[in-house]
């Protein structure tokens, strides 16, 4: 199975790659401080796991993959370079997609509920997901983001790295990943760029709007990679996120 996830942690024995200490965004530049305050550091043992973003004032969207059962994470929201000053907030629930499948990715999409409401800032703020179930455009320019490592075997980096990718044709990229791809649930992205290990659950982002959460790309390959970085798609998924957010703001009225 040619796929990637992109984890800080062991991983699973089905996946046929080896496991990395690293993270990061392929061929992109340094984020501007702040410039994306919905982005969130997922934390697993104070270290960094995966990426997420802020969809609500108590909700962080993510990847399925990023939690492993008994496991506790924390997000750290309001960063740039995460090790400096951030603010640090307790998980209350996980939410994780109740047609999650670890083996194929399919439904590789979390809610974080956090346990407390995150007070809204220049520095923290949540990012708006798609209205209704729709296509996202070919060729329409996009940007994804994440925490470290910026080639295949390079060192990681604290600072929020960003880079711009164009979406792709969803039946070609069904040529590309075959049965791996889902055309109604997944989308594909490519460039001169790209995310690589540990930027999981980061949000793939098009005109500042959070359309696709990073899945799975090509094993041990961000560099040259000849199939495209694949991303969860947030609008098919949109009753299910109502479905939460709705539920408990109605817990909490």
């Amino acid at each position: 199975m040619i796929i990637s996830v992109l984890l800080l942690v062991t991983l699973l024995p089905y996946l046929t790659i080896s496991a990395s200490v690293q993270v990061g965004i392929v061929n992109g530049t340094e984020a501007k401080p702040h410039s994306r305050p919905y982005m969130v550091s997922i934390q697993s043992n104070n270290k960094h796991k995966c990426g997420g973003f802020l969809v609500s004032e108590q909700f962080v969207m993510t990847a399925a993959h990023c939690f492993d059962e008994g496991e506790k994470l924390t997000a750290v929201v309001g960063a740039h370079d995460y090790t400096q000053g951030s603010h640090q907030m307790d998980v209350k629930f996980y939410h994780i997609h109740p047609g999650y499948e670890s083996k194929s990715l399919l439904n590789d999409i979390m809610l974080l509920q956090l346990h407390e409401k995150v007070k809204k800032s220049k520095n923290i703020n949540w990012i708006s997901i798609p209205k209704k179930n729709k296509d996202i455009k070919t060729k329409d320019k996009c940007s994804v983001a994440g925490w470290g490592k910026k080639t295949t075997k390079g060192a990681a980096s604290t600072k929020l790295m960003e880079v711009d990718v164009t979406i792709i044709n969803a039946k070609e990229c069904k040529k590309y990943w075959d049965k791996d791809f889902s055309i109604s649930r997944m989308v594909c992205a490519g460039g001169h760029g790209g995310f690589c290990l540990g930027d999981s659950g980061g949000p793939l982002v098009c005109n500042n709007v959070a359309v696709g959460v990073v899945s799975f790309n090509e094993v041990n390959n961000c560099d040259l990679p000849k199939r495209p970085n694949v991303y969860t798609k947030i609008s098919k998924f949109l009753s299910w996120i109502k479905a939460i957010l709705e539920g408990v703001k109605q817990e909490l009225d």
